[in-house]
């Protein structure tokens, strides 16, 4: 018989939910306790969940309700400054096709989702510590509230609470020195209506600054940029300058790029979304300690540029649910989950900080990078060798997991 019966989650947002669902799934009570007074209506901008996420959430009951709210994307355009494709692919072999999401629509199905499963969801409950005994762990909020538990989870994002007390000595995210935004546009991409359509994501290393864009079924274009900025810029410091300003120096870094001018030049500009600076957390010594375990952005975020943020979360939720199902000893079963996780999270995290690199790089070395990349794009970097060992990882939920 499995010794936890009952966890508190910390987070709301992706990671949190989603454990709780999984440890539902693997028959632990869960509660969710958001520091926010509200939910996140509204919140966040695009992001892509990739086949090997999909998989996860669908261990969970959510993989038509994602499938419905999601743009498919089945190809990748790698455009030069000019608009012109210098290399494509097409997805994987026998996968799904990724999905963008705004974030505030799965943040809405998510906590819809709990609510239908009768998951109790706090908000206003700001942790700030936990105290351990031999049977279980009390949670403290900043409100005065309390909440006990047989294990807690910190799914509380890169600037967790948790880790800070599974490990005071462990690093924070490290600033990876671009800036990042996204929005909408009413520009109609001139391949809007061709064979590409919106199912296909552009992605082109401008002269100054990283861009991307898709068409969007209803009309119009969505995008992001990377701005290069070594300054650390928090997001309210980023909300706080004019929108107006951010199109006007957004426009000057992607001077001469195409599409990405026309692109901005039709921002709707109640839909900029601008997050500060891009982030990326350094390799956590600690992920468990006692009764106390990390999941998602908080012991792995691998910055945007992977593309695979989202997806790792919801994977570790869903292994570390499955090991708490199997291992009755909680040690045993985090340290089961940590050995199944670390070492591909990491392999990731270290690829996403090769491509913040070159997102990063000075003009010459921008334009070295595009002399290349059409050789490579064509010949060794296929879409099996750089997604393959990535979006095809599933978990077998019905396997036992072992210490």
């Amino acid at each position: 018989m499995n010794g936890v019966r009952k966890a508190i989650v910390v987070g709301g947002g992706i990671a949190g939910p989603v454990t709780a669902l999984a440890l539902r799934r693997a028959g632990i009570e869960a509660s969710v306790h958001e520091a926010y007074d509200t939910t996140a209506d509204g919140v966040g901008g695009a992001f892509t969940l990739a086949p090997n996420g999909l998989a996860a959430l669908r261990l969970v009951g959510l993989g038509a309700e994602v499938e419905e709210i999601g743009q498919p994307i089945t190809r990748m355009l790698i455009d030069d400054p000019n608009g012109r494709p210098m290399a494509r692919f097409d997805g994987v072999p026998g996968l799904p096709p990724s999905r963008v999401l705004w974030r505030s629509e799965l943040y809405a199905l998510l906590h819809e989702r709990l609510r239908q499963e009768g998951i109790p969801v706090s908000f206003g409950r700001r942790l700030v510590g936990a105290d351990e005994t031999p049977d279980g762990v009390t949670a403290h909020f900043a409100d005065g509230s309390t909440a006990t538990g047989d294990l807690l989870v910190g799914a509380d994002g890169v600037r967790s609470v948790v880790r800070t007390l599974v490990d005071p000595t462990a690093p924070g995210p490290r600033n990876v020195g671009l800036l990042g935004f996204g929005g909408f546009s009413d520009h109609v991409p001139a391949t809007g209506a061709g064979p590409d359509g919106p199912r296909a994501m552009h992605f082109a290393n401008g002269r100054r600054a990283f861009f991307g864009w898709w068409a969007l079924p209803e009309g119009g274009t969505a995008w992001f940029s990377n701005l290069p900025y070594k300054e650390l810029m928090t997001p309210a410091e980023a909300r706080a300058v004019p929108v107006a300003e951010w199109v006007e120096r957004l426009l000057a870094q992607h001077a001469g790029d195409t599409p990405a001018e026309d692109v901005l030049r039709a921002v709707r500009p109640d839909s900029l979304v601008s997050v500060g600076s891009m982030h990326i957390q350094p390799k956590v010594p600690r992920w468990y300690r006692g009764r106390l375990v990390l999941v998602g952005d908080s012991v792995h975020a691998p910055s945007p540029s992977s593309g695979q943020g989202a997806s790792l979360a919801v994977e570790s939720a869903v292994q570390l649910a499955r090991c708490l199902r199997d291992i009755p000893e909680p040690q045993a079963a985090f340290a089961a989950y940590e050995a199944l996780r670390r070492p591909r999270v990491e392999k990731i995290i270290a690829r996403a900080e090769r491509s913040n690199s070159e997102k990063s790089a000075g003009p010459l070395a921008r334009t070295l990078t595009r002399m290349l990349a059409p050789v490579a794009l064509r010949t060794f970097l296929t879409p099996e060798k750089m997604f393959g060992p990535v979006h095809r990882y599933a978990i077998d939920w019905d396997e036992r997991a072992t210490g």
